[in-house]
């Protein structure tokens, strides 16, 4: 406490007094949450994927975007049996459907391209599409091969748990 010129206490220095144990306390709170928050935006992906879980596994119902159909176009179909081969050694799909011919017309390098390719139709998890699609870009002899995915929204309860078990977690 100080003492002013008319012999009054001065309440507001005493609650203004710098306290080193008390900010030493703020910096570690201050630390604490700044970590809390970094780990939780650096786990959130997964912490986002084992709620999925939980969910579904106690409400037995399916939460839409689990799973993804990939669409891949190859060249020939040799090409597309040796790409879904490949996707499903690494048991990174529960299926693959290779589609017969279809004629495709597209830009190339500024002019109209027309070609006949092979479809292939992929599922997976859509926890897997990144590494699905490094993993095809490898394989393809296309210099820009198309790899699109379409989340699930909804389907047979059945298949969609045919589908988890045939694809492990990653």
């Amino acid at each position: 406490m100080k003492v002013t010129e008319d012999n009054k206490l001065d309440w507001s220095s005493q609650r203004c007094q710098s306290d080193t144990m008390s900010k030493s306390l703020s910096k570690s709170r201050l630390m604490l949450i700044l970590g809390t928050m970094v780990l939780t935006a650096t786990l959130y992906p997964v912490l986002r994927m084992l709620g999925i879980q939980i969910y579904a596994a106690l409400s037995g119902t399916y939460v839409a975007g689990h799973h993804s159909m990939l669409l891949i176009n190859c060249p020939t179909e040799q090409t597309a049996k040796d790409i879904g081969r490949h996707i499903m050694e690494k048991r990174m799909a529960a299926c693959v459907n290779i589609l017969p011919r279809t004629s495709t017309m597209y830009y190339w390098k500024g002019q109209i391209q027309d070609a006949s390719e092979i479809l292939l139709l992929v599922r997976t998890r859509t926890s897997l599409i990144q590494k699905l699609t490094e993993y095809v870009i490898a394989l393809h002899p296309y210099e820009i091969p198309e790899i699109i995915s379409f989340p699930i929204e909804d389907g047979s309860m059945s298949y969609l748990k045919w589908m988890d078990d045939a694809i492990p977690d990653v």
